[in-house]
């Protein structure tokens, strides 16, 4: 397999920078924001906040496996200008939101076209010889870091001046990278490999069934939705749970969010490719699995905020958890199903995104609260930590033959 042109890899990573700064740009704007479209005043406002992430990632159940379907169908290509047309409209559309449901609809495109990461990783598996999957898809996972960095950096810095400033330079972003795709982006799924797009692609759970029922993903793909479940844990609460245990301000809280994705960005493009051609793939996934319980067992405990600083960089490995475990099953799937299997992952992902809020959320209230029979603001996450515990033997089932670590 020939090694993939510089600019269409550049063009990959930035189709994934947008789609975090896309996700992570909204994040400083939320109260100002439903305020804007008469959303009510800051409780009422949390509230929407809630409808509008829990109709984002809704979409991206739905329509990931079918872009992924598509993808394997039509080719990368197509699939990706297209969806990346959608993002640059999508962001125009909420610039111009004057009521809630104008801005829900612009959210639920964003969610049908953020599937740009489904057919983003797919053209990643294409051009990249199985050896080099996971190092591939962790550069995925970095440039994912660096968006989370830059779209609330970028948010606050642009909403200064104006609270739909950050929309349009989003939407200029994603028209920018459209022109990039099409000038420089070659397809990486010949003709030859690539498979009908039926009806069962269609529906998301008949896609996520097939995927179950392919040899081999079974278990992996369940180990991948444990792991999302529970790494829900930190998007859902970080800031509620630093507020209650430690008294951060706003800012402080930001500057934790920023030094989390600086520390996924470095692991996921330093330290897992220097890993993986050393102590393997399997070895990689049991390290992070352990990074990741450790983290939430410790974050669940402590009450001192140095602790937390000694923690992020544990809880930074746990995130090479997915693209060590995407590209082991990568590996396993024939060429003309990699989009399929994108979708499925991403699919799984979103259904993680909704549940995991509706189980954390309570459960912090139960335990944040001043009358609380136990008062254990971190309870949460030592929830998340046990729920990744129990996943070990299957974790350890994974081991290749003749090992069993």
């Amino acid at each position: 397999m020939q090694n993939p042109p510089r600019s269409a890899l550049l063009f990959i990573l930035a189709t994934i920078l947008i789609d975090a700064i896309g996700i992570g740009i909204i994040f400083p704007l939320m109260p100002d924001l439903m305020a804007r479209v008469g959303a009510g005043d800051t409780a009422s406002g949390a509230i929407w906040g809630g409808v509008l992430l829990a109709a984002y990632a809704a979409m991206q159940f739905v329509f990931a496996p079918i872009v992924g379907g598509l993808s394997d169908a039509l080719g990368r290509k197509p699939v990706l200008i297209a969806a990346l047309t959608v993002l640059a409209v999508d962001y125009v559309i909420m610039a111009l939101a004057g009521t809630f449901w104008v801005l829900l609809i612009g959210r639920m495109l964003a969610g049908a076209a953020g599937a740009t990461y489904t057919t983003a990783t797919a053209y990643l598996a294409d051009i990249s010889p199985p050896e080099k999957r996971a190092a591939s898809f962790g550069l995925i996972g970095a440039a994912f870091g660096v968006g989370f960095v830059l779209g609330p950096a970028l948010g606050g810095l642009l909403a200064s001046w104006h609270v739909t400033a950050p929309f349009w330079v989003a939407a200029g972003f994603a028209a920018a990278n459209v022109a990039f795709g099409l000038l420089i982006l070659p397809e990486s799924l010949a003709p030859a490999r690539r498979r009908r797009f039926t009806r069962r692609d269609l529906n998301p759970f008949r896609a996520i069934l097939d995927a179950f029922r392919l040899p081999g993903l079974a278990l992996p793909l369940a180990l991948l939705f444990v792991f999302e479940l529970a790494n829900m844990v930190y998007p859902t609460l970080w800031s509620f749970w630093a507020r209650e245990t430690f008294g951060w301000t706003a800012a402080a809280i930001g500057l934790s969010f920023a030094a989390y994705g600086a520390g996924v960005a470095f692991t996921q493009g330093a330290v897992l490719p220097f890993l993986v051609p050393r102590i393997g793939d399997y070895r990689t996934l049991l390290l992070a699995g352990v990074s990741a319980v450790a983290a939430l067992f410790g974050l669940g405990f402590t009450t001192a905020a140095w602790v937390v600083f000694v923690l992020v960089p544990i809880a930074c490995l746990s995130d090479m958890f997915p693209p060590t475990i995407t590209a082991m099953m990568s590996n396993v799937v024939p060429e003309d199903r990699q989009g399929m299997l994108q979708g499925v992952i991403a699919a799984l992902g979103s259904i993680a995104a909704i549940l995991g809020p509706l189980v954390a959320t309570p459960l912090f209230q139960a335990f944040a609260a001043a009358d609380a029979p136990l008062y254990q603001p971190g309870m949460p996450f030592l929830a998340a930590g046990a729920l990744l515990l129990a996943a070990f033997p299957a974790l350890i089932a994974l081991a290749p033959r003749g090992r069993r670590t």
